[in-house]
């Protein structure tokens, strides 16, 4: 009896120091490699999206696995990224633009003010918070240029893990389902949720940013914005923030015809934009919320907001599926812990 204990507790204290192996040597890992999670999510996010056409194409068509991924990371790259990085490349350019062209900007903040005040007898903003805009303007292109070199290694990143990800999809599949310590039907609900949210979010919230562009872009035309395929640009990325959304770009373009003495168009433009293009964000998103997943309005704004201090961008994705899965991680516990008490006292009792 003894030397069945002293085994047992052997292969306790052997299984413990292999725990502890494997918790140190990831934590050192990830430590190490935390600026690269970015990449990794959003590799783990163009998976979920293409593994069902991988698996299509190399079980069914009988294609290699090889060219299999390069298709499918080629039209990746052509529909998701190109038109995000166009988007990026004009407003980049009109950054640049206005941070050269500060001094004017201000001077028209500051008359606008001074205008306010003189009509209504309270100040927007202060002048010594305008003059200290200056400097912290100047410093953005150098700021922009590093997110710019940071943002092209990310990508090269994301689509080297992808390839890999596609390549060995069902391997990579069978041992996560084995090494989970759940039942199967438990890792089933995980995985559908991840598929679900993830879906919803990578699809949802860039469709719902662009039809809001789109509305935006006619209400530009008609109101006769300077430069409207920047302002519907800037409409499509700040759409798909949350809570403020939109109003990040047509509050600045009402303030801008105040500061025009183009009160009328100021006027409209508030109303457009509060009356219009907000209107468009709630029936959208209630409409592609019950199409793609039927996910809480609660979960995509929280998640968001919790996504992007965690993982910048990417978060817009990943914080509604990190808060989502959460919710079924509890619902697992439930099933793997709470019903099995339930069920011994059940039967205890009888």
């Amino acid at each position: 009896m003894s030397n069945t204990q002293n085994t047992l507790d052997q292969n306790i204290l052997r299984q413990i120091f292999f725990i502890l192996l494997i918790l140190t040597l990831g934590v050192l890992l990830f430590i190490q490699l935390s600026f690269l999670i970015s990449a990794v999510l959003g590799s783990l996010t163009l998976y979920i999206l293409m593994r069902d056409r991988m698996h299509y194409l190399t079980e069914v068509k009988k294609w290699s696995k090889p060219k299999a991924a390069w298709v499918l990371i080629i039209l990746s790259f052509l529909i998701i990224l190109l038109p995000f990085g166009i988007l990026t490349t004009l407003l980049y350019s009109k950054i640049v633009y206005a941070v050269e062209h500060s001094t004017e900007l201000l001077d028209s903040l500051k008359k606008f003010s001074d205008n306010m005040k003189i009509r209504y007898g309270f100040t927007i903003v202060d002048k010594n918070i305008i003059n200290q805009l200056g400097p912290q303007l100047r410093t953005m292109i150098p700021k922009i240029l590093n997110i710019t070199i940071n943002t092209i290694a990310i990508i090269g990143t994301l689509y080297f893990v992808l390839y890999f990800m596609l390549v060995y999809s069902r391997t990579m599949e069978d041992k996560l389902y084995e090494y989970i310590p759940l039942k199967d039907s438990n890792v089933d609900l995980i995985a559908r949720d991840i598929n679900t949210t993830v879906r919803a979010s990578v699809i949802g919230i860039p469709l719902i940013a662009l039809i809001q562009g789109v509305v935006g872009l006619i209400g530009y035309l008609i109101i006769g914005v300077s430069d409207p395929w920047l302002w519907f640009a800037i409409t499509c990325i700040t759409a798909m923030l949350p809570v403020v959304g939109a109003a990040l770009a047509y509050v600045p373009l009402a303030i801008i015809f105040f500061t025009q003495g183009k009160n009328p168009q100021g006027i409209f433009m508030l109303i457009y934009g509060f009356g219009v293009i907000g209107l468009v964000d709630n029936l959208f998103r209630f409409i592609l919320n019950k199409k793609l997943g039927n996910i809480h309005p609660m979960i995509t704004v929280f998640g968001v907001i919790a996504g992007i201090s965690l993982f910048g961008f990417i978060g817009l994705i990943f914080g509604p599926m990190l808060l989502s899965l959460l919710i079924v991680l509890l619902k697992v516990y439930s099933n793997e812990f709470l019903i099995k008490k339930r069920e011994s006292k059940r039967s205890k009792s009888s």
